[in-house]
């Protein structure tokens, strides 16, 4: 059993900055890139940022020069500083990881449950 738990959403103003964590927990052997995903009401879920184990980082224009990801493999936790927030920044993020779990050779992706983000005008 692998699980994926997410912390650190709320509600911030405009301009204000969050730090989420999601930390993937259970048999794994490995795990490959983990990545933050946002999704709003009727809408499709859209890729935040993305980070290899290597480190190698990739994010979305939208979010370019004020979100960063990071991740602590000791801990298999990945993290999203989110600065100069703005109010489009309101929605679901979720964590996403691809994991090899014990008893697999191969690597399946994994989902956190999700934590709400809502950014003020």
């Amino acid at each position: 059993q692998v699980q994926l738990v997410e912390s650190g959403g709320g509600l911030v103003q405009a301009g204000g900055s969050l730090r989420l964590s999601c930390a993937a927990s259970g048999s794994i052997i490995r795990i490959n890139d983990m990545g933050w995903y946002r999704q709003v009401p009727g809408k499709q879920r859209e890729l935040v940022a993305v980070i290899t184990s290597r480190g190698t980082a990739n994010s979305a224009d939208s979010v370019k020069g004020r979100f960063t990801i990071s991740r602590d493999n000791a801990k298999n936790t990945v993290f999203l500083q989110m600065n100069s927030l703005k109010p489009e920044d309101t929605a679901v993020y979720y964590c996403n990881a691809d994991i090899r779990r014990v008893g697999s050779y191969s690597y399946n992706s994994y989902w956190g449950q999700g934590t709400q983000v809502t950014v003020s005008s």
